[in-house]
């Protein structure tokens, strides 16, 4: 019976631990984001510090080998990408008006066969209504585009991100396995094997999962975006990116970057030729995606569920904006793992067996 009220007494602390974390980040979500970015550089790049530090550098001297490396690459490419980006979009703008027109004229056909089988029907009100709302809606979408380049991403130079995330990440970086000592020193002597275990096939969840598919949307998105720009897609570049970045939710980037792309070539291109060419990039994407990229990069470890993934961005999302996108996936980890082991020890317990 004492040891009965003990593990009762544990699991209640853990649970007031647990339940004081929640609403800690959720009261402080909105000065979190530049740490939570930082931490979560500092894990992915981790594994290349390690490597450095084999090679005799001082673990310091590593980190800063391996920042210098991020920003001189990533830097470059960010103000390449943005003024390809803004560039397409200024040509989009220019030539809208041209667009809407060519796009009603190809879907006056079904306007006069609509006419003929419903007489009753006003066709001329519908096309009208269409162009004027597609005309609006488009406008909208360039001129929210333009501005958010034109910006330079204002979300991004929040003085926050810009200061403390760099801090953050060099220090995560340097001291990330006397962090992870400290951890697991402070562990309960008893459930520590447990715990580790749980902890090393956690790691392995998210390693696998962010780590694998950052890089899979990458590729992907580099991909998309330059097959778009070879067939000389308006926005292309943008669409393409965008689309192979949000690869991470299952069918969204794919399919949300083919509706886009396809409208936007029925509207800009006459040639059929030039239009099949935009649905087989995604259609040639998709194949390296299932058959090389996440198979390699990813692999069948990572154990998170297409629904599970979704479920868990779209809750992180609506209660704690960009900061809870930023943390579903390693949150929806380490539930998927802890509910995984509940259920063992629940089929190993006495309520199961009926002993």
């Amino acid at each position: 019976m004492p040891e009965v009220k003990k593990t009762s007494y544990n699991w209640l602390i853990w649970l007031t631990l647990f339940v004081a974390f929640c609403i800690s980040v959720y009261v402080l979500r909105s000065v979190l984001l530049p740490f939570v970015a930082g931490l979560i550089i500092g894990y992915l790049l981790d594994p290349l510090a390690d490597r450095f530090e084999k090679f005799g550098m001082s673990r310091t001297w590593a980190t800063i080998l391996v920042l210098l490396l991020v920003v001189l690459i990533v830097f470059p490419l960010l103000l390449l990408l943005l003024g390809v980006i803004q560039e397409q979009v200024s040509q989009f703008l220019s030539s809208l008006p041209a667009y809407i027109s060519a796009l009603m004229k190809k879907i006056e056909p079904i306007f006069i066969e609509l006419q003929q089988r419903f007489p009753s029907l006003e066709a001329e009100k519908i096309r009208q209504y269409i162009q004027n709302n597609m005309a609006n809606a488009m406008k909208v979408f360039g001129k929210v585009i333009a501005s958010v380049i034109s910006g330079g991403f204002a979300f991004f130079n929040v003085v926050s991100l810009l200061l403390i995330t760099p801090v953050v990440a060099f220090y995560m970086v340097r001291d990330w396995n006397n962090f992870v000592d400290k951890v697991r020193s402070l562990l309960p002597r008893r459930s520590k094997k447990v715990i580790e275990k749980q902890m090393r096939e956690i790691d392995t969840i998210i390693a696998s999962f962010i780590r694998g598919q950052l890089s899979v949307c990458v590729l992907l998105g580099t991909f998309y975006a330059c097959g778009l720009y070879i067939v000389g897609l308006d926005l292309g570049v943008m669409i393409g990116f965008l689309a192979g970045i949000i690869s991470f939710i299952p069918y969204v980037g794919s399919i949300s970057g083919f509706v886009v792309s396809m409208a936007i070539a029925l509207a800009q291109f006459s040639e059929p030729g030039r239009i099949l060419a935009v649905a087989g990039v995604f259609a040639l994407g998709q194949f390296l995606e299932g058959n090389f990229l996440t198979p390699k990069l990813v692999g069948d470890s990572v154990g998170l569920h297409p629904v599970w993934v979704m479920f868990a961005l779209l809750a992180g999302g609506v209660l704690l904006g960009f900061l809870g996108l930023m943390i579903a996936v390693p949150v929806a980890a380490i539930i998927g793992v802890l509910i995984r082991h509940a259920i063992e020890n629940y089929k190993h317990s006495s309520l199961y067996l009926e002993d």
